[in-house]
């Protein structure tokens, strides 16, 4: 695992943040990246047929032991930005109806731009492209 990944966390902080994740998610204060250069999210998304029900359904259902890690934003001027990593796991049906066993890899920054206001960006929602270590599991 890479040195600039943490797992340094108790089970109830990791609770406390993904609380924070699934409100703004309930709140739809949240987007998942699908711009040119989350190319992965979106042929993801395309290949299961993922509607906005079916993502949000997804997100909601992660939970403390999908927890991978943080990680500091590496993109300049967003250093100060933690990112944090859950890969859960769940059953998919592709475009051909064939149902698949799937680990999800999504990656979320949680962006506070008022007192008591925040926003969810999940940078990534895609299958799991190289090898996590789970922190619970």
């Amino acid at each position: 695992m890479s040195e600039h990944y943490n797992q340094n966390y108790t089970r109830e902080e990791v609770q406390v943040i993904l609380n924070k994740i699934k409100d703004c998610i309930n709140d739809n204060q949240y987007i998942i990246s699908q711009n040119q250069n989350r190319a992965e999210n979106v042929q993801f998304i395309n290949e299961y047929r993922l509607d906005e029900k079916k993502r949000k359904e997804i997100l909601l259902s992660i939970e403390v032991d999908d927890f991978c890690h943080s990680l500091n934003n590496t993109n300049p001027g967003y250093e100060h930005e933690v990112l944090y990593v859950f890969c859960p796991q769940r059953n998919l049906f592709d475009i051909f109806g064939e149902e698949e066993f799937v680990d999800i890899y999504t990656k979320f920054n949680i962006i506070e731009y008022k007192i008591d206001k925040k926003r969810v960006v999940t940078i990534s929602f895609h299958k799991r492209n190289k090898p996590i270590d789970y922190l619970f599991r």
